[in-house]
């Protein structure tokens, strides 16, 4: 107790020391006095960062907080590992909070317990036994009860930790040590979600499709120009564990473009009909929605009268999945009762999407980053520089070990060369260590090197032995190379990424559980359209136009035809075809370029306009030097098992899925060209169709399109066809049952001949011929595969037209000149073959075939010139006969 008489010392004044032997030093403490505002601040901010980064936020690369990945490490370096024994909960929790978090076990085995429930985490990362909860809320059994291992997907994030792949620190007592991040294999962020609560801040990630990722991370690496209305062609939306509903796509967007959003979702609900009349069964629920709550929320509306439809409810859930049934009084409309559940119980909840990780900078000093708010893009693009890193490090430490072992063993083959003089070495030696030194100067080895001689087994000496340690040092000096080809090209880093990822995908992926639908009030500009069948009727010259199909019908031969437009001279339909307003109308062109509109966005016209310039429709601006080859349409590019085959001018084809090519740019690259090559025609295939290919000077070859494999948008092909010089190719055709092969000249000579005549081969080869060419009969300008029963148009360059049916070619063999169909006036020469679609006018025909008031009489295809045409020439080869010639093959 202080003496209440002990005068007062001035602050300023020095403590005296007594004087004498043994003098002690009195010590003083010094308090230093601060702002208890200034304070606070420090010490709150100081507590704020130690809970956003040791605690509330996940990592962006390995998409875990601090206690997760201490808690899967922990499992992984106790033996926990998937394949083993299950053991006990607790003794993963004690060896956690022993060695890396020094916190309450509750709060450990929660983190544990989450980790294995299934509605709770899209794919789990412990498999758990016995009582993990439910979706009801009930609580998990203690974890003295309880057993745990590590899911096989979990030894994914853990994959390769061992060789130096990530950077470590002490833990809390600096006894033990571990990772700041874990290796990742997989897009965990993304894939599992993250929730948390931080200070002044808080972050709710939602679960996704691990295969959908996987393909998107895929196709940002490949192109990092990558737009975000692509990438949600590949991820629509979250995935959610529980299924249910997504309704409407725009805040998934708005989500995944700036971090945040608001997702609603809904409970999948039947109606289904009873003897008691109808009933609601549930049978999934939102994220995160508690069953059993849900139900006494609907009992508390039914009892208060807020709910008068509804009779009675029961769960009939099981180990099967969730059912949850609502009796519906005889009165009521089930829509209504619906409607009102949606508004007034979770049926209908939402996800607040707050996409908030920890980023590292390289700079910060408070742990492993900072946080940020991403969208889906940045997100993948941080995970693609970890798996960058992982990738690079990993290679790293395996070349090191593989070069510190072709150390060891050449010094231990040159032991073996000069085996002899090595024993007389040792044995002569005083001792391990002067043996070690006589051999490092004599034989001019590392210690290393001398030291693994020194340990060599005496059974090592034996022949065969020695044969495995050189075979050992070829495997390694081949190694090498490989190891250091890696890390000398960035790109076969991201090929072993996209390899590796492909691979957990292909092993742990499933389908999509929640289903994108519309939402009310959602509206596209589409559905504004009415759809209706139209004609496309696109000329030679370049114009296009839309005309209802009401105007047309399907017209018998004899026909009187109708006026289809108003042609400029020499112009001609080059394409005409009935489709849906809805659906999609691909335009090809010489570039190797596709335009993607659809039919409703071509511009309507009557029946009788001419159309517009397709270079001045939205969507399909063309080059000054590109011209549309071909036109496919469809209803939707995602037909399984469809390909579209691609032919150039020089004798490539590729093959590619239809659905590659379904994206929400409306111009894509189609096919990657060559230099001097251009598109000449694209084909929409089955699958499993023959393929036959033409050239200018007449050879021809027919291959089933298996034979060229499935390859991807921005491949250039393979060869289709040898080519001899100065030929190239000219059309490229499906080969039809009972079909012609029709090829005509510039001198108007033409011929069919049955496809059968064309044996399928290989693709590559030079094929067959097709015609006999000669100077005086001209060179082949156009060939396609017509029915026996069709008709064709042959077309001048002057622009004289005539119109005859297939059947009146006549029909020889392939290595034949064919007969005259046509002949040409003035110097004019043939350009082109087509052929005929007809179509009529609703209007009826009078009982003698005239045309009633207000009918076209002119053929709807052409409005053909008025230039005389010459009759057909029966002339055949010029001796009067018909020459098939040999089929012969070259």
């Amino acid at each position: 107790m202080a003496d209440d008489t002990t005068p007062d010392v001035p602050e300023d004044a020095t403590p005296e020391t007594p004087a004498g032997e043994g003098e002690a030093t009195v010590a003083t403490e010094v308090f230093e006095a601060v702002e208890i505002e200034e304070e606070m601040q420090r010490s709150y901010i100081d507590y704020a960062m130690s809970v956003i980064v040791g605690r509330a936020l996940p990592d962006v690369r390995d998409g875990l907080k601090p206690v997760h990945r201490r808690i899967l490490f922990s499992m992984w370096e106790g033996g926990m590992r998937a394949g083993t024994q299950h053991r006990k909960s607790a003794a993963a929790v004690g060896d956690v909070m022993k060695k890396y978090h020094p916190h309450g076990d509750s709060s450990i085995y929660d983190a544990l317990v989450r980790m294995a429930q299934p509605w709770a985490i899209r794919y789990p990362l412990i498999e758990g036994h016995g009582n993990f909860g439910s979706v009801d809320g009930d609580p998990p059994a203690a974890m003295r009860y309880t057993e745990a291992r590590l899911s096989p997907l979990a030894m994914e994030l853990l994959r390769d930790i061992e060789e130096e792949t990530v950077d470590w620190q002490d833990n809390y007592d600096g006894q033990e040590s571990e990772p700041l991040v874990l290796p990742s294999r997989f897009p965990n962020l993304l894939v599992n979600g993250s929730a948390g609560i931080a200070v002044g801040m808080a972050t709710n990630v939602p679960p996704h499709n691990l295969g959908e990722v996987t393909r998107a991370i895929v196709a940002q690496m490949a192109n990092p120009e990558i737009t975000l209305d692509e990438l949600m062609q590949i991820i629509p939306g979250p995935d959610f564990p529980t299924g249910a509903l997504i309704m409407g796509a725009n805040p998934i967007r708005q989500a995944y473009e700036t971090g945040r959003g608001s997702i609603r979702m809904r409970a999948v609900v039947d109606i289904e009909e009873n003897r008691a009349g109808e009933q609601l069964v549930v049978t999934e629920l939102p994220y995160q929605v508690n069953k059993a709550n849900l139900a006494l929320k609907i009992a508390e509306l039914v009892n208060t009268k807020r709910l008068t439809g509804i009779r009675d409810i029961r769960d009939e859930s099981n180990r099967k999945g969730i059912r949850l049934v609502i009796e519906l009084k005889r009165d009521a409309n089930a829509q209504v009762v619906l409607n009102q559940l949606y508004k007034a119980t979770q049926l209908q909840d939402t996800f607040g999407v707050i996409n908030l990780s920890l980023v590292p900078t390289g700079e910060d000093e408070i742990g492993p980053g900072v946080p940020r708010t991403m969208g889906l893009k940045d997100t993948i693009s941080r995970y693609i520089t970890h798996q960058i890193e992982i990738i690079t490090r990993r290679t790293e430490y395996r070349l090191r070990k593989a070069r510190e072992r072709a150390h060891i063993l050449e010094g231990l083959i040159i032991a073996l060369d000069n085996l002899d003089d090595v024993i007389q070495l040792i044995r002569n030696s005083a001792s391990a260590d002067a043996a070690q030194s006589e051999l490092m100067s004599r034989f001019d080895l590392s210690d290393v090197q001398a030291t693994a001689i020194l340990n060599l087994p005496l059974r090592r000496l034996a022949a065969l032995e020695r044969q495995r340690i050189q075979e050992e040092y070829a495997e390694l000096m081949e190694r090498i190379i490989e190891l250091e080809g890696i890390l000398a090209d960035p790109q076969k880093v991201k090929d072993i990424i996209v390899e590796e990822l492909e691979e957990i995908a292909d092993r742990f992926g499933d389908a999509r559980r929640t289903r994108i639908v519309p939402a009310e009030g959602d509206l596209d500009i589409e559905d504004l359209i009415a759809e209706e069948e139209v004609v496309v009727t696109i000329t030679q010259a370049g114009y296009i136009k839309r005309v209802s199909a009401s105007e047309y019908k399907v017209q018998k031969r004899g026909g009187k035809g109708i006026n289809a437009g108003g042609l400029k001279d020499e112009d001609i339909i080059w394409d005409l075809f009935s489709t849906s307003t809805h659906h999609w109308v691909l335009f090809f062109t010489s570039k190797g370029r596709m335009h993607r509109i659809k039919a409703w966005q071509i511009p309507e016209k009557s029946r009788t306009a001419r159309g517009v310039y397709m270079a001045n429709v939205p969507g399909l601006e063309l080059d000054k030097d590109e011209v549309v080859r071909t036109v496919v349409h469809l209803e939707s590019l995602e037909q399984n098992g469809k390909h579209l085959l691609f032919s150039t001018r020089n004798g490539i084809v590729k093959r590619t899925k239809l659905e590659e090519y379904d994206s929400p740019r409306s111009t894509l690259i189609a096919i990657n060209l060559r230099d001097g090559d251009e598109l000449i025609d694209v084909r929409l295939t089955s699958g499993d169709d023959d393929v036959i290919l033409v050239s200018l000077k007449g050879q021809s070859i027919r291959f089933h399109e298996s034979d060229a494999r499935a390859m991807g948008r921005n491949a250039s092909g393979v060869k289709g066809m040898n080519l001899a010089d100065g030929d190239e190719l000219l059309a490229c055709a499906i080969v039809e049952p009972d079909g012609y092969l029709v090829v005509i000249t510039d001198e108007g000579y033409g011929k069919r001949t049955p496809l059968e005549r064309y044996p399928t081969q290989k693709r590559g080869g030079m094929g067959v011929k097709t015609a006999k060419l000669t100077d005086g009969r001209g060179g082949l300008v156009g060939a396609i595969v017509a029915g026996y029963e069709q008709e064709i148009f042959i077309v001048t360059d002057r622009g004289t037209i005539i119109r005859m049916d297939v059947k009146d070619v006549r029909p020889t063999g392939r290595n034949t000149q064919g007969v005259r169909v046509m002949t040409p006036r003035d110097g004019a020469k043939v350009a082109s073959v087509a052929k005929v679609m007809e179509l009529e006018d609703d209007d009826e025909e009078s009982e003698d075939g005239e045309a009633t008031d207000g009918e076209s009489t002119v053929d709807l295809d052409q409005q053909v010139s008025t230039t005389e045409v010459e009759g057909i020439d029966d002339e055949i080869d010029g001796d009067g006969e018909s020459s098939d010639g040999a089929d012969e093959e070259e």
